[in-house]
């Protein structure tokens, strides 16, 4: 059979019959409609069209295979008969454009906040106001960054650090350093390659990837682009279908993830009013499509991607979790004492103290607190060697990471600093960043008086600015006043014409 024709596809253009085309395919998705987790409307603005490029950074290309009966495949589209609208170009897209073209060269950022101030000029404003938005007024996402100001060191000297080895185990896993790229979704609005890109750059430093349910690659994308002996994890939101969710663990052990990660801290995901602004039209996600709901979907990215994650999940279900993998299994996003001893008794093989990088309820408390209030109860019940503790959230400076571990962490894991310089430099900034980390961990460790990561002790640091309550240190105005800021990356002069 020839292939179908634009004119073809653009009769059926309304809710009764609704065909899209994919890259260059033609898929009638008119039963499909109700059951799009990302709602009817962002179908139809495209049906009897070319949905190719809103359909990209937020669907796995598998999506439609999985979820398309195949007689809904229609078969190939003659391309060069497909009208395309005209698109104009929006003001801050040009000038977008423009800072792009006089982005700083890599080598200027020194620092994981450089990538963040440089990907902040260079995004696309949905792109940006995903990636950066926190719940409500964001007062978690910018206190688990302060927190770690308020931990101080306590260096030993005259300690032979010539050599420096923070290479760890982590979850029966060996790897070279004490942090991981912990799970962010979308990867795709920040490269075109999405978490791919994460991927090869953790090889390549032998770093610890943990896989996100709502990625922009498919699973086994990820998978495949992994060489070696490389380690991944997988992080998991509980879909309401529980034989989904089995498949998909049960799959990802088969494929060799080493460890499986339950989000616990999201039963409703956080309102995110920079998202929500930005009215993000093109959404929904894919990876566990279910039946469609009510959800008001205006709410931005995060709630269009993510109708399926089931609030009915609790401390009942862990044993059937440990019943079908034999991954070790984490509770990610515990936020109290109580919880990480009930996660001991419960027979799980870690905990994430995390808020969900502040995206969820705001006024969490950062986890590199509930980790200095963590680790005491956990050594005077001898329980400290039971579980693994692991912590997120803010995570910007070598220095984080040796704070953390002193307390007693295994690791840390850090997300949006990577998503930004993979969005402003590729696989090249993502390895500049962990570049970056490395050569601060092993001139901090040295400072402190710490050749290993075993040598990382409570006694190394001061937390009573944590343990003695909230304030923080009103501001120094008059020494603000002198004090000369620290500058970002610069960007290049606008040539004159």
């Amino acid at each position: 059979m020839g292939k179908l024709t634009g004119q073809d596809v653009a009769q059926h253009n309304n809710k009764n019959s609704c065909w899209v085309i994919v890259h260059g395919k033609a898929y009638d998705v008119t039963e499909f409609l109700p059951e799009h987790p990302g709602g009817q409307k962002i179908i139809l603005k495209y049906a009897g069209k070319d949905a190719t490029e809103e359909f990209e950074p937020i669907h796995p290309p598998d999506t439609l295979d999985k979820y398309l009966d195949a007689s809904k495949h229609l078969g190939e589209v003659d391309m060069s008969t497909v009208e395309h609208d005209e698109k104009v170009k929006d003001p801050l897209e040009i000038e977008r454009e423009e800072r792009i073209k006089r982005m700083p060269a890599l080598a200027q950022c020194y620092n994981l906040l450089d990538f963040e101030s440089v990907a902040r000029e260079v995004m696309k404003n949905t792109a940006w106001a995903y990636y950066s938005s926190g719940a409500d007024d964001e007062i978690t996402m910018r206190e688990n960054h302060t927190a770690f100001h308020k931990v101080w060191f306590r260096p030993r000297i005259l300690v032979d650090v010539e050599k420096v080895d923070f290479s760890t185990t982590m979850l029966g896993s060996k790897t070279s350093v004490p942090f991981y790229i912990t799970a962010t979704a979308l990867g795709k609005l920040g490269h075109p390659e999405g978490e791919v890109v994460l991927t090869k750059a953790a090889h390549n430093h032998e770093v610890i990837q943990m896989i996100p349910t709502l990625a922009s690659c498919s699973f086994d994308e990820i998978v495949d682009a992994r060489k070696g002996e490389q380690v991944q994890w997988l992080q998991l939101y509980v879909n309401k279908d529980r034989a989904i969710t089995k498949r998909i663990v049960q799959h990802a052990e088969k494929r060799g993830c080493k460890a499986l990660f339950i989000t616990v801290d999201a039963p409703q995901l956080g309102r995110r009013e920079k998202d929500m602004r930005v009215k993000f039209s093109d959404t929904g996600s894919n990876v566990q499509a279910s039946g469609g709901d009510s959800i008001d979907r205006s709410q931005g990215a995060a709630r269009a991607i993510s109708s399926f994650i089931d609030p009915s999940l609790s401390w009942k279900d862990i044993p059937w979790f440990l019943s079908i993998t034999k991954m070790p299994i984490i509770l990610k996003g515990v936020q109290c004492v109580e919880d990480v001893l009930r996660a001991v008794e419960a027979g799980v093989q870690g905990v994430v103290l995390s808020n969900h990088g502040g995206r969820q309820l705001d006024f969490a408390r950062s986890g590199i607190e509930i980790l200095a209030e963590v680790m005491p109860v956990l050594r005077e019940r001898g329980w400290e060697n039971k579980i693994e503790i692991f912590i997120d959230g803010g995570i910007r400076r070598g220095t984080d990471i040796i704070k953390a571990l002193c307390l007693g962490a295994k690791g840390v894991g850090i997300g949006r600093p990577f998503l930004y310089a993979m969005s402003a430099y590729g696989q090249e900034g993502v390895e500049r960043a962990f570049q970056l980390l490395k050569d601060e961990l092993e001139m901090n460790m040295r400072l402190i008086g710490a050749a290993t990561i075993d040598d990382l002790k409570p006694s190394m640091v001061d937390t009573r600015g944590l343990v003695g309550g909230h304030y923080s240190a009103p501001s120094d105005t008059l020494g603000l006043n002198v004090y000369d800021p620290l500058v970002s990356p610069r960007f290049a002069e606008k040539s004159k014409l």
